[in-house]
């Protein structure tokens, strides 16, 4: 019809703006282009996504590219990643049954609570225990984190849930960070934790135990985070149990050490991993 007429003539004629109709063509001639720069940008997405073992959703994609100087809203990432059917980790519920706290050793109070947030590595560490199943049957692990960083400063794995457990978690701690005098050490009211030997370990650093609240989970809620963590991105997503306490400690360490510590980024420390958290404020 626009061979026929002029532009103008037409325009009037549908009662619409030329200004209006040049937009709506000027529109027309971008599709193509934003389409190739959507498949460009969902490529980006699915090599940073099998970086992160597919745990990263849209938050951590996106401090991903900002960090490459590349700034994309997080609408436009979800679209791409629903596209491209890719997604995050899922939650899962699950409950853990690990404390046993009907025992007659002391109880610290709950010092967590009244505690600002830490300002520098090891000046608060919490601690907790957790079951993984191998086709050998139940194993425990334990594990400290640093409440500054979010980092795993200690971890230990073994099929008996006892003292001896949780002090080889400590000692690894111990001895890798050498925590100054003054250390709040956090836990729930756990047997392990009371007994004589772990109060005297703590005493011998000079740290200061702290406990959760009887049956409150939320006091210790970042080793709480931490377990699900570990679940959702690792346990999981697992076809098959462990097949003994070999494999299980392999793969352990390969995610704590290597990806959590080292590549996860972490929303708490503004998407850095825990090890260049802790470096960036040295």
């Amino acid at each position: 019809m626009k061979a026929n007429y002029p532009i103008t003539v037409l325009c009037q004629s549908f009662a619409v703006s030329t200004s209006g109709y040049y937009d709506w063509q000027r529109r027309q001639k971008q599709p193509a282009a934003r389409v190739q720069q959507d498949l460009q940008l969902q490529e980006q997405i699915r090599r940073i996504h099998a970086d992160s073992r597919q745990t990263y959703g849209s938050p951590r994609i996106q401090a991903v590219l900002r960090a490459g100087c590349q700034r994309h809203g997080r609408n436009r990432l979800s679209r791409l990643m629903r596209e491209a059917a890719i997604c995050g980790r899922q939650k899962r519920r699950y409950r853990i049954r690990t404390t046993e706290s009907n025992h007659e050793h002391p109880i610290a109070p709950n010092r967590l609570a009244a505690l600002p947030a830490p300002s520098a590595p090891d000046r608060i560490w919490v601690a907790d225990i957790t079951y993984l199943s191998t086709a050998l049957g139940t194993v425990y692990l334990a594990a400290i984190l640093d409440l500054y960083s979010r980092r795993i400063v200690g971890w230990a794995l073994s099929q008996r849930i006892d003292t001896a457990l949780v002090m080889s978690a400590w000692s690894m701690a111990v001895k890798h960070r050498q925590p100054p005098t003054g250390l709040i050490f956090h836990s729930d009211r756990g047997v392990q934790y009371a007994s004589e030997p772990y109060r005297r370990a703590l005493k011998a650093i000079r740290a200061t135990p702290s406990m959760s609240r009887k049956a409150n989970c939320y006091d210790n809620a970042v080793m709480e985070a931490f377990w699900s963590t570990l679940k959702l991105e690792l346990i999981y997503r697992r076809s098959r149990p462990f097949a003994s306490i070999a494999e299980s400690q392999a793969t352990l360490f390969e995610y704590i050490e290597v990806f959590y510590n080292r590549q996860r980024l972490h929303s708490a420390l503004g998407f850095q991993t825990p090890v260049a958290f802790e470096m960036s404020r040295n």
